[in-house]
């Protein structure tokens, strides 16, 4: 369902909770940096998502937002489309705190879109996983098309080249939601490609991106559709492979070629780290992106050039 999405920045006015706990994301560290946030935690209770991201970048302004269209992605996940003011400005994957009226504690959720559709549309997207977490719980049982929220952006894990950067070549590794902040850095490298392609521009900034993206089973996997559009626009350019670990039923004969079983392997990462050229993103559960970022420095990717995510 959903209705034109228009946002007025004269909409500022709008009333808050006080600034809480949230929804689970985010802990974010280039692997071996001198700038590296660490947290070590006295007690083992979870810490919220504004502590989990105090020391991370936000920016100032507080965005008054609607939503104007809910989807369900899979049998748990929904996902929001959301008007933003017309300065409202992010980087492919960073996240937003997402404030809800009513609602104490404070949400914290990646963006799922690309900027590009941001520019032409005036619009982002979320998709949320079900939890009773309460702004999670919020989405699922009470969003509705014109719901009121506000949003502001953060995060320092992002992929944001600028036309003097040297190509790189993308590696994308998702654990479950974790996809969310990778699909829209997926969807970014698309768009710098086909602006290569319009203006016959050879000095891109994308050598080539590479989704690796493991979940239990293929009603599990997000955006499935059009990351393999994305691979089919740019076969020379964009890859996927999709890992499920818990698979029972047949897989779609459309997705067969793109999905393997079991987990993402050490020989499939080797195949897909250049040290020179190769810029990881990882995103997923901590047991997950601790093993891949060990099998990756092993490997001889410099840590500098591995990013990563958790979410909780």
């Amino acid at each position: 369902m959903s209705v034109p999405c228009l946002a007025s920045a004269a909409a500022r006015s709008f009333c808050l909770p006080g600034p809480a706990a949230a929804a689970g994301l985010i802990c974010w560290r280039f692997l071996g940096s001198s700038s590296t946030h660490r947290r070590t935690m006295s007690s083992k209770r979870q810490m919220d998502h504004l502590e989990r991201t105090s020391s991370n970048y936000r920016q100032n302004a507080l965005y008054p937002a609607q939503v104007c269209g809910i989807t369900s992605e899979s049998e748990t996940v929904k996902r929001l489309r959301i008007a933003v003011p017309p300065d409202f400005v992010f980087k492919a994957g960073q996240w937003v705190d997402f404030f809800i009226p009513g609602v104490e504690k404070v949400g914290g959720f990646s963006m799922c879109s690309s900027p590009a559709l941001l520019h032409r549309e005036g619009v982002i997207e979320l998709a949320i996983k079900y939890t009773k977490h309460p702004p999670a719980h919020w989405v699922h049982t009470m969003c509705a098309v014109g719901s009121r929220v506000a949003v502001r952006v953060g995060g320092d894990f992002f992929f944001d080249p600028s036309p003097a950067d040297p190509p790189v070549d993308l590696l994308l590794v998702a654990g479950g939601v974790g996809i969310n902040p990778l699909y829209s850095i997926l969807l970014h490298a698309k768009d710098l490609l086909h602006l290569s392609q319009a203006s016959a521009d050879r000095g891109c900034n994308i050598g080539s991106a590479h989704l690796f993206y493991s979940a239990k089973n293929t009603q599990e996997l997000l955006f499935k559709t059009s990351i393999i559009e994305a691979c089919r626009d740019f076969p020379d350019k964009i890859s996927c492979s999709f890992h499920v670990t818990q698979q029972s039923a047949d897989v779609d004969p459309h997705l067969q070629p793109f999905v393997k079983s079991g987990r993402i392997t050490e020989e499939e990462l080797e195949a897909s780290v250049d040290p020179q050229r190769t810029l990881c993103y990882l995103c997923g559960p901590p047991p997950m992106i601790e093993a891949i970022s060990e099998t990756l420095t092993d490997l001889g990717l410099p840590k500098n050039r591995i990013l990563y995510e958790k979410w909780w």
